[in-house]
Formats: structure tokens, sequence, C-alpha cells
């Protein structure tokens, strides 16, 4: 997915860099998300904001909302998993207490790794 420059608002651009340091996004990352979510709330008339927020925020189930805002649901799931996995260094993590590691080169062989020298 490539990217295109475009212009916001400084104070659109603020908001963002606010919100996405809350969510492990970067601004850009957050105004493309607000951009996905609005998308979704424009093509679905009737989508209730409020039983969206209460699912992601545990206080309601996900099978008691309608289709629409369970659409809503998975796209902020989405992201939220999205930004979780960018942000993971397992190998950093590995080196940094010490521990050695297995994993499975492109061919599916299994690697020991040392925790001692990186990977690269």
């Amino acid at each position: 997915m490539g990217t295109i420059p475009t212009r916001v608002e400084a104070d659109l651009y603020e908001a963002a860099k606010t919100a996405g340091a809350l969510m492990s996004r970067s601004a850009a990352q957050q105004i493309n998300h607000w951009a996905r979510v609005g998308r979704e709330f424009e093509v679905t008339p009737g989508v209730s904001h409020r039983d969206v927020e209460a699912v992601l925020s545990g206080a309601a189930h996900y099978d008691t909302i309608g289709g629409r805002e369970q659409a809503l649901v998975r796209v902020q799931w989405r992201d939220g998993i999205e930004a979780a996995r960018e942000a993971l260094d397992l190998e950093g993590e590995f080196l940094a207490e010490g521990e050695a590691w297995v994993e499975a080169d492109a061919d599916g062989r299994v690697i020991a790794r040392s925790a001692s020298a990186p990977t690269s």
C-alpha cells in the first residue's frame, strides 16, 4: 500500500499525534485510521456510534450490536492489531533479556538463535 502526500490542518495533526500516542500509532497512522472509520460511518447511515464505543470499551458485547456497527468495530480491532504487530520487536526483547529463541526461516526450516548475537 503506497502513500500520497497531503496537507492537513495543524490542529488535526496535533490531535492525531496526541490520540495516536495513546494507541501506539504515528500521527499519519491515526489520521488514516480516522479516515477509514469516517468512511465506514458515511457509507453506513443509521450506525450508532454509541454502540460501537460501548463494544470497544468492553461495556457491551459484539454480538448485541447490528451488522453495520460490527463492521466499524472490526475496523477498530484490525487497526489496533496492526499497530500492536508493527510495534513488536521480539528479537530486541529476547536479546535484551539474554534469551535464546528459535524461529522458522523463509523455507520453514527451524533456526536456533543465540541470545548474544543479532540475526542481521
